[in-house]
């Protein structure tokens, strides 16, 4: 079964440019497109004269210098951080440096000094939790915990304009990937669960356009991640017990240098399917790339 993701048309910008995306959201796109962050990182900047700054992306010299220079004559009193990987947090510790702004984050990251993209340099100056409200000069965002792209990730919802800023977790132009140790397709799939009691009108994600329709968009993407899980089954069924086996076939379609990100998603779900005992797996039972797993 094909499951159909309603992507949204492409954008159009030039990097390090300042553009005003709606009355109270600017948008400074950084130079760093990758086959993981579509056209960049985008970081924006929330109200006017005393503003905040999420996600203030790459340790970019560039990128830090078109910042600064989008928010001249104004006043940083927050820095927020959805989650900790390398597009996202570093650029916090200059921008603070800069400007004096206190960075706020759920926490460091979690996943471990092995994590190839995790900033293990950032700890943020002050933790927030779900449903806690941050508010600055016309403008007041709740903080929505949606753990799974990783252990801290954490969107923040601007109640003036009824926006959900998305992070990774909700990108706008692929799904996420879910790399354990500190991705957990379990904790990610009732994160996207939690955005669907909400009543967001649109989502800014920090790679990607804005998702206007949302609730449609993140049902398809339960239903995409439900459908690798069936595909995962078949596969097993056909006789492809390991991983290495499994992605080739389930990722026909994309480029082959994505293989090694494919294969840490479906370990993410084999994780999980061993977890409710759908699976089972070899050794001392703890899932592995080079795990053979088997129908329970």
């Amino acid at each position: 079964m094909a499951v159909q993701i309603p992507y949204v048309r492409d954008i159009e910008f030039t990097y390090e440019d300042s553009e005003q995306i709606t009355p109270l959201i600017r948008r400074v796109v950084a130079n760093n497109p990758s086959a993981f962050t579509y056209k960049g990182t985008g970081t924006y900047i929330i109200g006017h004269g005393n503003v905040a700054v999420i996600d203030p992306g790459p340790m970019i010299d560039a990128h830090v210098e078109a910042l600064m220079r989008a928010l001249d004559g104004e006043t940083v009193t927050h820095i927020l951080i959805t989650h900790t990987h390398s597009d996202h947090s570093p650029a916090a510790a200059p921008l603070k440096k800069l400007t004096g702004a206190k960075t706020y984050g759920y926490g460091p990251h979690g996943g471990g000094h092995g994590e190839e993209d995790g900033d293990m340099d950032f700890v943020p100056d002050v933790e927030i939790r779900h449903g806690d409200v941050l508010k600055g000069d016309g403008w007041t965002a709740e903080c929505v915990f949606t753990p799974g792209h990783t252990s801290n990730h954490i969107c923040f919802a601007l109640k003036e304009e009824k926006t959900l800023f998305t992070g990774d977790h909700v990108m706008g132009w692929s799904t996420s990937i879910v790399s354990p140790p500190d991705g957990n397709m379990r904790a990610y799939m009732a994160s996207l669960r939690l955005l669907l009691e909400r009543d967001d009108e649109i989502y800014w994600p920090t790679h990607g356009p804005a998702i206007r329709d949302p609730k449609p968009f993140v049902r398809a993407f339960i239903a995409h991640r439900e459908d690798r899980e069936r595909q995962i089954v078949e596969q097993i069924k056909e006789g492809r017990t390991h991983i290495k086996d499994m992605v080739p076939i389930m990722y026909a379609a994309v480029d082959k240098r994505l293989y090694p990100a494919a294969a840490r998603s479906v370990l993410a779900h084999v994780q999980g399917m061993v977890e409710d005992g759908r699976l089972v797996t070899d050794g001392d039972g703890t899932p592995r790339l080079d795990s053979e797993f088997r129908l329970a």
